[in-house]
């Protein structure tokens, strides 16, 4: 059906063939979990001799159960095997197989009409990942109820009428979900985009976010008050670098202040509107809360101005929260957005914010995505000699922050380094010559040599000596010393296991390739010796029998797996080697 010309169809004829051409990928996801269930069954441990309950304190293999209650065990190490072969990490390839053996024996509906080509794979295999803490009893509950409309009925409808029938099934389950949820805080680094952006996910408590967003706020308005026309958004973004500042925050917000409103008499009526700053006031009928008269006239002026938030409470009265930096800063949302900025829609750390319940896509096929950034009719484009005097002003003021002159009041007294991060950024000859080209900076990815100026940001910066890595250096040793390891994780920035996906960190196993013997030669723990290993591919290159690996040369590792298929691991990836049988 692939050989034929599409620019010769009908109309009609060729979203018939677009429609087919789905049709066969479905059957053939489908056809792939299948392999799967038959490739664990012969590797189940009464076949394949793995002792069932075995412990992992020594890393050796045992018996895991994948897929949730009611599926048989696997031998923990098959996974990894299959995962290379079909040309995924050993990860993904767990998944394929949990999902394949969770369909099968809790999924049974779900899965008849997976076969029938009534319901799509990759959306069966959603539903048994979102149910896999179920029971056998709740999945044959949620099994029944949802297996006719798999694929009837919009993901997003799907996804609710499967919650939904995961809470029905197990009350208990979903109580525990809910809890766990709430305890589900912490600050989430992701991964760059490739174009010098990464994203910080936060998930704190809702009065804490309150106060960060205000600061954030606080920061963009200040930024806008020394010329920055940018939108909205981006002063926000950029804010982001200067709160982990505090004393160059505390500085531009007191620098902006000056210059945006010259100081004046004071007036009791501003003073007690700072005052209402972070302050709760419940009123219940008549009470209110014990605080100054000039302050709760302020703090009703405020909210009655848009600048608090109302929440009503059984009807007893209002509750109002406002919420500022720690200076008492007015006006901190901007009057075109009074509302929290929007999150991105997939993110699922944040909350959405929006005004309206999407219809949010989950089919892979749709990648449309609704814009959460906000555009204001102010914000205008910067010109490259605008922008660099910016960054001049606020490079002055950043030096004005950690000036020793005790003249200067309210200011940070004495000689204060502010924090410093460590940034390893890969270059060739010609980059640093010329200052154009492509960088790579670790844990940020590719950018542009003109982005280093923003990755630094305002602050003195201090440039450490070049590590040549084509040097080899050893240890009389088995324990790795931080110049050979920091070195290592230069050499080879991804792991060294075929598919393999962990990033090296400082905190990854280095391998010895050929075992380190106690008796043997000087310098078998160096460079050229080691290599970066999740924890998992550590435990099966060690303990996993019929594996073998060896260095071809000073960037390549041979892979061999028990069945014979040869992987080739080097900076550009995974390459499965023919056999030489030609297959």
């Amino acid at each position: 059906m692939f050989e034929n010309d599409l620019g010769v169809l009908p109309t009609r004829d060729l979203l018939e063939a677009a429609a087919e051409c789905r049709a066969v990928a479905s059957r053939a996801d489908a056809r792939v979990l299948e392999c799967a269930q038959v490739y664990a069954d012969r590797f189940h441990p009464a076949v394949c001799g793995v002792r069932p309950g075995r412990r992992v304190g020594d890393g050796r293999e045992r018996a895991v159960v994948l897929g949730g209650e009611g599926c048989p065990e696997i031998a923990e190490f098959a996974v990894a095997e299959f995962g290379v072969v079909v040309g995924v990490s050993p990860g993904v390839g767990r998944q394929i197989i949990a999902d394949g053996l969770a369909l099968r024996h809790r999924f049974p509906r779900i899965w008849a009409q997976v076969q029938a080509g009534a319901a799509t794979a990759w959306k069966a295999c959603q539903i048994v990942r979102c149910c896999g803490k179920l029971d056998l009893q709740g999945a044959a509950s949620v099994d029944r109820r949802v297996a006719p409309v798999v694929d009837t009925i919009s993901p997003y409808r799907l996804d609710k009428i499967v919650a939904a029938a995961k809470k029905q099934a197990d009350p208990g389950l979903a109580e525990t979900d809910a809890a766990e949820a709430a305890a589900d805080r912490g600050v989430f680094v992701g991964r760059g985009d490739g174009h010098g952006n990464k994203t910080i996910y936060i998930k704190a408590a809702a009065g804490g976010v309150n106060r960060y967003n205000a600061a954030i706020a606080a920061i963009a308005e200040a930024l806008k008050t020394f010329g920055d026309t940018r939108p909205v958004q981006h002063r926000r973004a950029e804010a982001v670098g200067i709160i982990s500042d505090p004393a160059f925050t505390q500085e531009l917000l007191t620098q902006a202040r000056a210059q945006a409103a010259p100081q004046t008499e004071a007036d009791p009526a501003a003073d007690a509107q700072g005052e209402a700053d972070a302050i709760l006031h419940v009123r219940a009928g008549a009470d209110v809360a014990a605080t100054s008269e000039a302050t709760i006239k302020a703090a009703d002026e405020r909210v009655r101005s848009g600048s608090g938030t109302f929440v009503t409470a059984d009807g007893a009265g209002v509750a109002w929260v406002d919420v500022a930096c720690a200076d008492g800063e007015d006006d901190l949302l901007e009057p075109s957005d009074p509302r929290e900025p929007v999150g991105p829609m997939e993110d699922p750390w944040l909350e959405a914010s929006g005004l309206r319940d999407l219809d949010l896509p989950v089919d892979p096929y749709d990648g449309r995505s609704p814009d959460p950034r906000t555009r204001t009719a102010e914000a205008q484009p910067m010109d490259a000699a605008t922008l660099r005097a910016l960054d001049a002003r606020l490079a002055q003021i950043k030096q004005d922050a950690y000036s020793a002159d005790p003249t200067r009041a309210g200011r940070v007294r004495g000689h204060v380094r502010p924090g410093q991060t460590e940034v390893i950024v890969h270059l060739t000859d010609k980059t640093l010559a010329s200052g154009a080209g492509v960088v790579r900076a670790e844990g940020i990815g590719p950018l542009l040599a003109s982005q280093l100026a923003e990755l630094v940001g305002h602050g003195p910066y201090t440039v450490k000596p070049v590590i040549d890595l084509n040097d080899a250096v050893s240890v009389n040793a088995y324990e790795i010393p931080t110049r050979i390891r920091e070195r290592v994780r230069l050499i080879h920035p991804v792991e060294l296991f075929p598919y393999g996906t962990r990033e090296t960190s400082d905190t990854i196993d280095l391998d010895h390739i050929e075992p380190y013997d106690l008796h043997g030669p000087t310098g078998q723990t160096s460079t050229t010796n080691l290599a970066p290993l999740g924890r998992f591919g550590h435990r099966v290159k060690t303990h996993a029998r019929g594996w073998s690996v060896h260095r071809i040369d000073h960037k390549t590792l041979e892979w061999t797996t028990p069945h014979g298929f040869t992987f080739h691991v080097d900076p550009d990836g995974t390459h499965r080697i023919p056999s030489p049988g030609g297959t």
